[in-house]
């Protein structure tokens, strides 16, 4: 079992490097930080908008710390990315399920004694990610929820990641449930995992990587100013007040309603 887990990590590392390749994911944000500091060093910096003064900062060690900190506490511990709060809890099951559920079978496979509290962490974990992964499924799965087909429409190469950690789960909690062992679970679980680690090129696992890295890099440019080059877009900034094209909202509310947010998509 310890091969098996070295090659799902050899498949991880590897389809991970080539999907960054392929999109072209770290080519973007290695650009997007090498224009952040060329307009930095050159004092200025221009928007679709036109030329915004003294927005510019120089940020400080002490400021990427704390801009790293929020990274990891916000976006990527409590996925503070998602707004609808039911759609983030189900990430935050899945996500550190996950994380519990593979973190302790990998402790248990190299040779840790295997001690209750090891045990109930696997077993929280594999539930967790039951949950998560299942409830997204049924409740929030775009193209049911957003575009009307059934549930039960797969295609592969999208579902892929979500119906791999659904077999994972289930998978892994009936070999527990069934003694465990070499059996026929023990089987499922191989192919449930093999299907998982080594489809990362077709599926959405290599963003669990690049997209800390998203997440951090759209708080520092937002923290510097730099912005990509893009409005900073508050309508309650003073300079943004100020523009001719605001001066109907100039004094509107800041909360005018739900907008597109009145009713779920249900128009297919």
């Amino acid at each position: 079992m310890q091969m098996y887990v070295v090659i799902m990590i050899a498949l991880v590392v590897v389809m991970t490097a080539l999907d960054l390749l392929h999109k072209k994911s770290a080519t973007y944000f290695f650009n997007a930080a090498a224009k952040a500091e060329k307009d930095l060093a050159a004092g200025d910096a221009p928007c679709s908008l036109g030329k915004e003064e003294g927005r510019l900062k120089v940020l400080s060690a002490g400021d990427k710390v704390n801009i790293l900190a929020s990274t990891i506490a916000i976006d990527v511990a409590t996925a503070g990315e998602f707004s609808n709060g039911l759609r983030r809890l189900v990430h935050i099951l899945t996500m550190w399920g996950f994380t519990l559920f593979n973190g302790a079978t990998a402790i248990i496979i190299f040779g840790a004694q295997e001690t209750q509290i090891l045990a109930q962490v696997w077993n929280v974990g594999a539930i967790m990610l039951f949950i998560g992964t299942f409830w997204y499924w049924f409740g929030f799965k775009v193209d049911s929820q957003a575009e009307g087909y059934s549930w039960t429409r797969v295609v592969i190469k999208k579902d892929m990641f979500s119906l791999s950690l659904m077999a994972t789960s289930v998978t892994a909690l009936g070999w527990n449930i069934f003694g465990g062992g070499t059996g026929a679970w023990f089987i499922l679980v191989l192919f449930a995992t093999a299907s998982l680690f080594g489809g990362v090129y077709w599926s959405k696992f290599s963003h669990m990587f690049f997209k800390p890295v998203a997440a951090y890099n759209k708080r520092i440019i937002k923290a510097n100013g730099t912005n990509e080059n893009l409005p900073h877009e508050t309508r309650d900034d003073v300079w943004q007040q100020n523009r001719h094209s605001m001066e109907l909202l100039k004094d509107a509310p800041m909360n005018m309603g739900l907008g597109i947010k009145r009713e779920a998509p249900k128009h297919y």
